[in-house]
């Protein structure tokens, strides 16, 4: 089977969609699966098998991110998928219109995965904007890029419920993205508490990820910040000392 990938961002880009390409990328090639890649180009990549690059100019305010060609990205996505049995978008932007073209001119079924919620996103980054009007938007836009797939790959079950209230009537199947166990398994926990003076038993909690708005990492913090306002005023049973 062969499977073309086709996305707004890949490595040298790190950021949780490039990674999610390159797990499932790999992953799928064990199972026998030939995935090829049509995604930007930063600068000066070499070759690489199975990769396809395209041109692009960095987007106005973010120097990490490419704004690849129009054109250039449907004659590439329509190309390298003559050959293939399936699409699979992986970002809603340039990329997204290529690969439906694409397969509906070659006949092929097109899938995406919804990895960003962006109702949840576009409000921090453009606060000049009625953040009501924005998430209306990012509801209706969400909507019809999914109703117009064969199929949606999402996360986790609270992602397919979110869609599934925005109105997105094509199948959804949650595929949550792994990691790869082999690189983690020479990690020394005991080692890294004794560096950071972190009790052996107490409970331990790790993100990781940018530190950026739509990664809500408030929501992990906000537990033990009203924890800390309670002993503050004497009002928890256990010490402080005692808590993660």
């Amino acid at each position: 089977m062969r499977v073309l990938m086709v996305s707004d961002v890949y490595f040298p880009r790190v950021n949780g969609v490039s990674t999610s390409i390159e797990t499932f990328r790999r992953t799928l090639a064990e199972q026998g699966v030939e995935v090829r890649l049509v995604v930007p180009r930063y600068g000066d990549e070499g070759h690489e098998g199975g990769v396809v690059r395209v041109a692009g100019r960095p987007v106005p305010g973010d120097r990490e991110d490419r704004l690849v060609g129009w054109g250039a990205m449907h004659r590439a996505v329509l190309e390298s998928a003559r050959d293939c049995d399936l699409i699979h978008i992986q970002t809603p932007f340039v990329a997204h219109y290529a690969g439906l073209k694409a397969a509906r001119a070659l006949g092929l079924p097109v899938i995406a995965t919804y990895h960003t919620l962006f109702e949840e996103y576009l409000q921090h980054y453009a606060r000049f904007i009625p953040a009501g009007w924005l998430r209306g938007q990012a509801r209706r836009f969400s909507r019809r890029q999914c109703n117009d797939l064969d199929a949606v790959v999402v996360p986790s079950s609270a992602m397919r419920q979110r869609l599934a209230s925005y109105g997105v009537t094509t199948p959804m199947t949650v595929l949550p993205t792994g990691i790869p166990l082999g690189q983690f398994a020479a990690g020394d926990g005991l080692a890294f508490r004794s560096a950071h003076g972190i009790p052996e038993k107490r409970p331990l909690a790790l993100f990781v990820g940018r530190v950026a708005h739509e990664k809500n990492i408030a929501s992990c913090l906000r537990p033990w910040l009203r924890r800390d306002s309670c002993a503050r005023m004497s009002c928890c049973s256990s010490p402080a000392r005692d808590r993660p």
